[in-house]
């Protein structure tokens, strides 16, 4: 188990996310959704991101301190993360982030590919002008992202397609099931594949744009089949190196 000890954990709650903008960081409190929201968000950013690296143990005190909140908002946010399968709790020994492991990281992907295509489908089909205007423009971002070879950023702008997906989609059984696949999805990508070429990818999340714009279900489901076939296979050559 990475355990740390107590100063090196608080450094490693309370660094920003290396280059990200300060609008990138979670602030508590903040404006906008209920505080067990904004915690649950700021500790999966800092999951993800590898602020807390796999096999991390960290306590909740730590965690009250450094988000500056209370325990009964904090144990809420965690009780999701351990449903999420990023976190587990010790009994009368703190909190483990969760490993990262290959087969299960496939299973992720399979899993994906058939709740993304159910979000993505419903997206084509209710989504309104302002929002296929806020996707195309975040693909258009994505894509600069990626021509500028800044995987971290691309990863930011991917988390905000998936948000603006949801929103379009209205459809929140599948955004509340694809959500932490999603999230592991994204952490395997800052562990193995931050130096990993990520035009192909930006070209797949126009192609879906458009797919989306253009009020097409089925071709928004083969888009997806062929994200997740580029994923996985730049997984399974990241795991060969």
């Amino acid at each position: 188990m990475g355990s740390h000890s107590d100063q090196e954990t608080m450094a490693l709650l309370d660094a920003p996310p290396q280059s990200a903008p300060a609008a990138a960081r979670p602030q508590l409190p903040a404006a906008g959704g209920g505080l067990v929201e904004r915690v649950y968000a700021a500790l999966e950013e800092r999951i993800v991101t590898l602020r807390l690296p796999p096999g991390a143990a960290v306590t909740e005190a730590e965690l009250s301190a450094a988000l500056g909140v209370s325990r009964t908002p904090l144990r809420q946010a965690m009780q999701r993360l351990v449903g999420d399968g990023l976190v587990v709790i010790l009994p009368r020994k703190g909190l483990l982030i969760t490993e990262v492991n290959f087969s299960d990281h496939l299973d992720i992907l399979e899993t994906r590919r058939a709740l993304e295509g159910v979000l993505l489908a419903d997206a084509a089909r209710r989504a309104g002008p302002e929002q296929r205007a806020a996707l195309a423009a975040c693909a258009e971002a994505m894509a600069a992202a990626a021509e500028a070879e800044d995987a971290e950023a691309f990863l930011r702008l991917d988390k905000r397609f998936d948000g603006l997906v949801e929103q379009a989609a209205r459809n929140r059984f599948a955004a509340r099931a694809l959500a932490p696949l999603q999230a592991h999805c994204r952490r395997f990508w800052y562990l193995h594949l931050l130096r990993t070429d990520v035009r192909r990818s930006a070209e797949i999340h126009r192609a879906l744009t458009a797919a989306i714009v253009a009020g097409d279900p089925e071709a928004c489901r083969r888009h997806c089949d062929a994200l997740m076939a580029y994923l996985r296979e730049i997984a399974l050559q990241a795991v060969r190196r």
